[in-house]
């Protein structure tokens, strides 16, 4: 039995392009998403009738107050929204929420469930563990919340730091001395402080020891004090070196544990990250956030690659 039609007032004209999109170009998404639906527009009121009516009319009436909040749609904000309101989510309690606002004007919003959940789980604990595939953000996010803590003062410096493992090249063929070798793998963390922070304002905080990037090795003996430290690519740390990190925690630091326990190139296979979720998972101020595809925030071709690779792993398991 079909669901009984819904009716949405949009409330004003003028959000109705930003609804519909340029020659209804939202709505045609709409309709190939959900096939059962009929969907008419007259003035600034949309009828939904069909199987579909009840969950196109929540998306609908999300979309408006996403409008409604400021937040612009485009192509990929519609096709997140359409996830999302699938998996039963709000987006408008999400997508319209904002995370913080970077140093150099840059508003800063989740954009997926899993991904505020990671924010929230960096305010609420000492140390978080991101754990998820290509594309989710963790590193991103975790950057911007070190950013927002040094400006708030609820930390005096900023420590980035990863292994230096190879995934199939080389280390000893680069050119330079041991920081030249190393530096190619610390460039994500650069990449995000550089969306984040103008040119002259990271280099002033690394010349100060106000932001250190380095690679993991460079953490042993130290104690890290009223800091926010991030340690990425951490499916390539072993047993010992993820003990040797999260044992470097001093009085007033944060730490954010990054990796995807699906690319993990560390010597013999052992990961510190696999490990690590069986030993800590208990400890208080200690939390695990598990971002999966819906949480990719490139191109919408890296979902299917991750979805594909994930149906190779189980085809190859069985």
């Amino acid at each position: 039995m079909a669901d009984p039609p819904v009716r949405i007032r949009v409330p004003g004209n003028h959000l109705m392009l930003g609804l519909l999109g340029e020659r209804d170009e939202y709505l045609r998404l709409v309709e190939s998403e959900f096939g059962d639906a009929d969907i008419h527009v007259r003035g600034n009121e949309i009828t939904v009738a069909g199987g579909d009516a009840q969950v196109v009319g929540q998306l609908i009436s999300e979309m408006v107050a996403l409008l409604e909040q400021g937040h612009p749609l485009d192509v990929e904000h519609v096709e997140r929204t359409i996830d999302m309101v699938k998996a039963d989510e709000r987006p408008s309690e999400v997508l319209g929420t904002t995370i913080l606002r970077a140093p150099n004007g840059r508003i800063i919003r989740a954009k997926s469930a899993g991904q505020r959940r990671y924010v929230d789980a960096m305010r609420e604990n000492v140390l978080t563990f991101s754990i998820g595939p290509a594309g989710t953000g963790k590193t991103w996010l975790a950057v911007a919340m070190a950013v927002e803590a040094m400006q708030d003062k609820q930390c005096q410096r900023i420590i980035l730091t990863r292994p230096a493992v190879e995934a199939g090249e080389r280390l000893g063929f680069l050119p330079g001395d041991l920081m030249a070798k190393v530096d190619p793998y610390l460039r994500p963390l650069y990449d995000a402080l550089h969306d984040l922070l103008d040119a002259e304002t990271v280099l002033k905080h690394i010349e100060r020891g106000t932001i250190e990037v380095a690679p993991l090795a460079f953490m042993r003996g130290r104690t890290l004090n009223d800091a926010f430290v991030i340690c990425d690519e951490a499916q390539n740390t072993t047993p010992a070196q993820m003990k040797m990190f999260l044992t470097r925690i001093g009085f007033g630091t944060k730490a954010v544990v990054t990796g995807d326990v699906t690319q993990i190139d560390v010597p013999g296979g052992s990961s510190g990250l696999v490990d690590v979720q069986g030993i800590l998972g208990e400890i208080p101020g200690v939390s695990f956030v598990r971002l999966g595809r819906r949480d990719v925030v490139r191109h919408r071709i890296v979902q299917e690659i991750v979805d594909a690779y994930d149906r190779a792993s189980r085809q190859l398991a069985t």
